[in-house]
């Protein structure tokens, strides 16, 4: 197993944005110069790494989530060979072997206030191919192992077909866990549950961790009375919601939702909107016609892109780290065939534009996050992690501008890669 560190000085021209003091960027007068930083590799020698994330708690690891069920983690630049946590025995037998599947271990996340009550989440396929999400505690003795006999199933939700589970987990800046499900899989949503909110497929959910048994409904959930959908059901409309995330300086919700035949998405939920938002899935896809119906209510989306050599968005996170500030207040994705990496932003006028970053060839399952507000590109292929520094290579230009409507689409060329990379 092989780790690869690089810690670079970076210089950079002034950034295009403009704030008060202390307030967080949400907007740019221009866009971010895709040669203001470059990815190199981070580590290396992981097994089909599906997502990063950090523990909160100080310690400076990340955790790496890996398809076939385990947890590892990298401490000072090193991937520890112990897993934190290794639940290969309780999932799905296809996520465990070399071939393509959507099942397995998909998501964790770890409580805010988990450096005092040692507690973290798993969204994970068992071995009927059922979602389940459940709590687990960190050992008593060794802060890099969990405890395996400390777990508490939260929620199980049926899955109808193998595909479209959704998987990411996260908690919101209300303290609220937030739980990603697909339409329930095939294509085209054939059960219709993507327009049905009383179902928990097709859905983000927002229950309440901390209280209940084994959760409880906020009260101001849209539907926590059960009148017009599930309770838990927070926003729905989605196909396969893989990765989204929440803006740590604003609260604001960003959602990667993969498309059926030609339109891949993001979503968004503004941290001062209510729940209920419904996004359109199978009425739409994207921004465009597809099954019909739906409500006139209809979110679309603030950034698409179509199948011209691109195949499944991966959604990311919005920058707030410190060792590029030229991305400051950028929602960074990227596309899992293609391995094109974009930005999102509002302009001065408030409008979504889109930027092409990097063309990275990578099979892209992932961006993590570290405490500092670092990015790192998550490559399943290569099973490699990569970060960003300066400078960046000479890339070509071809994107088209943003329509009308200010949602912005890109076309390029398919060409495969894999690894998993530090932004």
């Amino acid at each position: 197993m092989v780790t690869m560190v690089l810690v670079i000085a970076l210089a950079f021209a002034p950034a295009a944005y403009a704030q008060e003091a202390g307030e967080p960027v949400t907007s740019r007068s221009a866009p971010p110069d895709p040669d203001s930083f470059q990815l190199e590799d981070f580590a290396t020698g992981l097994t089909r790494p599906l997502d990063l994330t950090h523990a909160g708690d100080g310690s400076g690891r990340l955790f790496v989530v890996q398809q076939s069920g385990a947890i590892i983690v990298i401490q000072d630049g090193e991937v520890l060979s112990t897993p934190f946590l290794d639940v290969s025995g309780l999932l799905s037998q296809d996520a465990l072997g070399s071939g393509y599947s959507e099942r397995g271990l998909l998501g964790l996340a770890f409580h805010p206030d988990y450096a005092e009550n040692g507690r973290f989440f798993i969204n994970y396929t068992d071995a009927n191919g059922n979602t389940v999400v459940a709590e687990y505690r960190v050992s008593d003795d060794d802060p890099n192992r969990a405890n395996p006999d400390s777990a508490r199933v939260i929620l199980r939700v049926n899955q109808p077909f193998g595909n479209h589970n959704g998987g990411q987990l996260a908690f919101g800046s209300d303290g609220y866990f937030y739980i990603g499900l697909g339409d329930g899989g095939s294509a085209g949503d054939p059960q219709g549950n993507g327009q049905n909110p009383f179902t928990l497929l097709g859905s983000i959910l927002r229950i309440d961790i901390d209280n209940g048994d084994p959760y409880a409904v906020p009260e101001d959930n849209p539907f926590a009375g059960g009148s017009g959908g599930a309770p838990e059901v927070w926003d729905y409309g989605l196909r396969n919601p893989w990765r989204f995330s929440f803006d740590t300086a604003t609260g604001d919700l960003y959602i990667g939702d993969v498309g059926q035949n030609e339109w891949e998405e993001i979503s968004f939920h503004p941290a001062d909107s209510p729940g209920g938002l419904n996004f359109g899935w199978n009425a739409r896809e994207g921004d465009h016609p597809y099954g019909g119906g739906g409500s006139a209510q209809m979110v679309p989306p603030i950034a698409e892109y179509n199948h011209d050599g691109h195949c499944s968005v991966t959604g990311g996170h919005v920058y707030r780290g410190a060792a590029i500030p030229d991305l400051e207040g950028v929602y960074v994705f990227g596309d899992w065939c293609s391995g094109f990496v974009w930005g999102t932003y509002r302009d001065e006028a408030g409008a979504w534009q889109m930027v092409e970053l990097k063309r990275t060839f990578r099979n892209i399952s992932a961006f993590g996050q570290d405490k500092a507000g670092e990015l790192y590109l998550v490559d399943d292929g290569q099973r490699a992690l990569v970060r960003g520094g300066c400078c960046a290579s000479s890339r070509p230009t071809d994107m088209k501008a943003p329509d009308r409507r200010t949602r912005a689409r890109s076309w390029a060329h398919f060409e495969a890669g894999r690894r998993i990379a530090r932004v």
